[in-house]
């Protein structure tokens, strides 16, 4: 047998030789049956629209020590203005981040608060995890989906009723655990909580705000529509002290929540305090 011998898979390579160094390279471009310049040219968006924000942008990156810790923020401030996070949204954070698009990206596509098809006015999250699944969630999230929908087709997940942004266009997400199990099933419009829901109750919320109606959250702050709160997550609220009172006012606790607290207040159970002089326990050396 030769020296060089065959290799695995019965290849011809000689020994001490690679694949990659017995191959050409091919010419993507040149194969491709379309125009591919795209594949190499970098695509500059137009972020003209993002032009009334650079200086809540700005403002937004003076709160860290280090301008890339705004991100999360700034990807809320860019969806107050399109409802999505756009590939120009993308850009725009980038370029006021000193940031590559593909490090924008990474998180924009990460998180799923950010979206990347323009909301509705409303996004309605339907908790779907398990204990909301079985109380409901499930039957509510398919009667809103069936209700919602048009020409015998169920409007799914992140699909818009409506025009989307228009007044009265609605946002379906099926979401996972809204960190409200005892009241559940849950259902959240803008990230403000309706509790207790049912298929019925559902659809009658849903129907209120396609007629324009805000109706009041269980608890939190007054509802207002996905762009707002997309600004107010981003850190911007209104600077009239009666003004700002009115967008964040409103029960924070449901009675449900609280009972464990109040059977102890009422009874009297109090738990055995943790001593002061309670010695640390032994730190493994490395």
């Amino acid at each position: 047998m030769s020296s060089t011998g065959s290799t695995y898979g019965g290849s011809g390579v000689g020994a001490g030789d690679t694949h990659q160094a017995t191959v050409r390279d091919t010419d993507v471009l040149g194969v491709s049956p379309v125009p591919a310049e795209h594949l190499v040219a970098e695509y500059v968006e137009d972020l003209s629209v993002f032009d009334p924000i650079v200086g809540k942008a700005q403002a937004i990156i003076t709160r860290y020590p280090q301008s890339r810790s705004a991100l999360l923020p700034m990807l809320h401030l860019v969806q107050s203005v399109e409802g999505r996070v756009s590939q120009a949204g993308i850009q725009f954070c980038a370029a006021q981040l000193d940031l590559t698009a593909a490090e924008v990206s990474a998180v924009a596509t990460f998180y799923t608060m950010y979206k990347r098809k323009t909301c509705g006015e409303h996004l309605v999250s339907v908790c779907t995890n398990t204990l909301c699944a079985v109380l409901g969630g499930d039957d509510i999230y398919r009667t809103l989906g069936e209700h919602l929908g048009s020409d015998g087709k169920k409007l799914g997940h992140n699909e818009t009723a409506g025009e989307p942004g228009e007044p009265g266009s609605i946002t379906l997400e099926h979401a996972e655990c809204l960190a409200a199990c005892d009241l559940g099933p849950v259902i959240q419009v803008n990230y403000e909580f309706f509790d207790n829901q049912t298929p019925e109750s559902a659809v009658a919320l849903v129907d209120a705000l396609r007629a324009g109606e805000k109706p009041a959250p269980t608890r939190g702050a007054p509802l207002r529509d996905f762009r707002t709160a997309e600004l107010e997550l981003a850190g911007f609220w209104p600077e009239d002290e009666a003004d700002y009172r009115a967008s964040v006012d409103g029960p924070s606790a449901a009675v449900e929540t609280l009972r464990g607290a109040k059977l102890a207040e009422d009874r009297g159970w109090t738990a055995v305090p943790y001593p002061h002089d309670a010695p640390l326990p032994e730190v493994e050396k490395k």
